[in-house]
């Protein structure tokens, strides 16, 4: 992890993202880490190569990991390459 990814920028990013953000969560489960019939999920882990999130699908809880299609550089990017992910991921499920 680079020093624009600390354990305490990941737990930030991840608290926010799983107090305020729970739907779009679900939505990367879905859309990127290829676990259709997600319910629920949760961020456990992000860095500059990608995130960690389990996803609650069929009774059972499944490990995903997704990768960004570049590394990203800083919290900043992180927090614009997770909004764009998540449109992507609401203009797919149409």
């Amino acid at each position: 992890m680079s020093k624009d990814f600390s354990a305490e920028i990941s737990s930030r990013i991840c608290q926010h993202m799983n107090d305020d953000h729970a739907d779009a969560i679900v939505l990367y489960a879905k859309t990127f880490g290829g676990v259709t019939d997600a319910i629920a999920a949760k961020m456990l882990s992000i860095d500059a190569q990608g995130m960690d999130l389990t996803a609650q699908a069929n009774g059972e809880t499944v490990p995903v990991r997704i990768q960004f299609d570049r590394v990203l550089a800083d919290a900043e990017d992180a927090h614009q390459t997770l909004i764009a992910m998540v449109k992507q991921a609401r203009v797919n499920a149409k």
